[in-house]
């Protein structure tokens, strides 16, 4: 069994983005310990890329400060070694191809095996594209992670049959980043995807209130948020780790409720 099923064993899953190495490598760990032992299900750890097409400018800042900041892909994995010491939830890395591609595929992907990832997530990546990582991705035993938008229409029964991991459901059309309302018609989406699949599938993108993470994942089984996440750790540097850790408990608190 892929072991990110194991984060929506326990109800509704919370799931935490966080930039490795904004503002440092060292803050990153801090913060991902904070936010499993406050609540988070699975952590997408991102691993910085200079041009982050499906992020808004939050992340992006981010992605750059952590670049200026001497960040690598070695220097990334030699971090998840050293944090799944006693870090046991699920991990994945979400980048871009052009990072796996041009780290070597199989070189990048057998790595994240030795250092405990679940998962990949690579948002540029188009279904019908998967095969240049997913014949790797299943070589290693890891998961490589579908994103349905509300464009995916069409395509919806064909990228849910063949998911692997969790779905990641898109909640809005554009980048990512926080956002006063959500009005794509999800609930469509999710039931589509549910007479495909028994996968499970999380929203994400635009969610930073506890309000709108319970009604995502009152609809489905469970909410991802990055930029809230990621804005506490550009607002208060090598402190952020106790705000992130008390805004996933809140978080994980309100999608609880029944």
């Amino acid at each position: 069994m892929s072991k990110i099923k194991k984060a929506f064993e326990n109800g509704k899953a919370f799931i935490a983005f966080i930039t490795c190495g904004d503002p440092d490598l060292e803050t990153t760990a801090k913060a991902v310990r904070a936010a499993a032992d406050n609540g988070a299900d699975l952590i997408e750890l991102g691993i910085p890329f200079s041009d982050p097409t499906a992020e808004g400018p939050v992340i992006q800042g981010a992605n750059l400060r952590a670049l200026k900041g001497g960040v690598t892909t070695d220097k990334i994995f030699s971090f998840v070694k050293e944090l799944r010491k006693d870090v046991k939830i699920p991990m994945v890395f979400m980048t871009y191809s052009n990072v796996v591609f041009s780290y070597g595929a199989e070189k990048f992907i057998s790595t994240c095996r030795d250092i405990e990832i679940d998962g990949l997530i690579l948002p540029d990546l188009p279904f019908e594209e998967k095969e240049e990582f997913h014949p790797i991705c299943k070589k290693y035993g890891i998961d490589l992670i579908s994103l349905i938008a509300p464009t995916s229409e069409n395509r919806i029964a064909m990228i849910a049959k063949e998911a692997e991991g969790f779905i990641y459901v898109v909640s809005s059309l554009g980048v990512t980043g926080m956002r006063t309302e959500i009005k794509t018609d999800l609930k469509s989406i999710i039931k589509a995807i549910r007479e495909n699949t028994d996968i499970p599938c999380a929203i994400g993108f635009g969610i930073s209130t506890p309000e709108q993470a319970k009604k995502m994942a009152d609809i489905s089984d469970g909410a991802i948020v990055g930029s809230a996440i990621v804005k506490l750790l550009e607002k208060y540097g090598k402190d952020a780790p106790k705000y992130v850790g008390e805004y996933v408990k809140n978080m994980k608190e309100a999608i609880r409720k029944k």
